[in-house]
């Protein structure tokens, strides 16, 4: 019997067929290198090991969804489709989901962020700015409902003449930092306030992530007034905690 002959792509796509069905979608654990960012946010970067290495691509859908950035040399465990690229021929991971090994994804997200700011200068001591001595006007960003800013109100009555304009925001969940982000600057820009104070009751990493966002740390470093931070309890350390004024 006389082998049948494929065209290109026909074989292609029938060996993408038998992968597919044959290993549908796999985990694979390994090292990132040469990761690159292509303009439409789409990612590609090999997976490797001591025994070999594999070429990876994560559409910009599921990359948008990490927490955390690609970087060399990152240890990960992804969860992926084989396929053979056809217009090179060569075998690709076409990863849907990367999880760093080792450590967390949201302590991962803090310790890249944290790195990147403090290299900037953001934590800096020298670009800390001092409480006015007797502030006459505080501006309140938090949330409107629970302790938190029952605690704060009750506190701040030992000083009847200071006034307190307090801008409500969400202080959790999706779109938070943004409107954290937003307060500060409207606040800060007022001309209404002499120092800012933003608060929040204590929680988990994940309770507290709104302050751990880049928008979040950039409008504190870029306030013209101090701001002061009372985000979660004692233990607690947000990247919000690092770029403030005062904690």
């Amino acid at each position: 019997m006389s082998a049948r002959t494929w065209g290109v792509g026909e074989l292609i796509r029938e060996i993408n067929a038998q992968l597919s069905g044959g290993f549908g979608e796999v985990w694979v654990r390994g090292e990132l290198s040469g990761v690159k960012v292509a303009t439409s946010g789409h990612r590609y970067f090999q997976i490797k090991d001591g025994d070999g290495t594999l070429a990876c691509a994560m559409w910009a859908r599921n990359a948008e969804r990490l927490r955390f950035k690609l970087q060399d040399g990152l240890a990960v465990l992804i969860r992926a489709t084989l396929e053979i690229y056809p217009q090179r021929g060569s075998l690709s991971l076409i990863v849907q989901e990367m999880v760093p090994e080792g450590i967390g994804e949201l302590q991962l997200a803090f310790e890249q962020l944290k790195a990147k700011l403090e290299a900037e200068g953001f934590f800096a001591a020298e670009r800390k700015r001092p409480l006015p001595a007797l502030p006459l006007r505080l501006g309140l960003v938090t949330s409107p409902t629970g302790a938190a800013v029952r605690d704060v109100l009750k506190i701040l009555t030992r000083w009847p003449q200071l006034f307190v304009l307090l801008y409500p925001v969400r202080v959790q969940g999706r779109g938070a930092e943004g409107e954290i982000a937003r307060a500060i600057r409207y606040l800060g820009a007022s001309g209404r306030c002499d120092v800012l104070l933003v608060v929040r009751g204590g929680g988990s990493l994940e309770d507290l992530w709104s302050f751990n966002e880049e928008m979040v740390a950039r409008a504190i470093a870029a306030s013209p007034i101090p701001v002061i931070s009372g985000v979660g309890h004692e233990i607690d350390f947000t990247i919000a905690d690092f770029v403030v004024d005062v904690r």
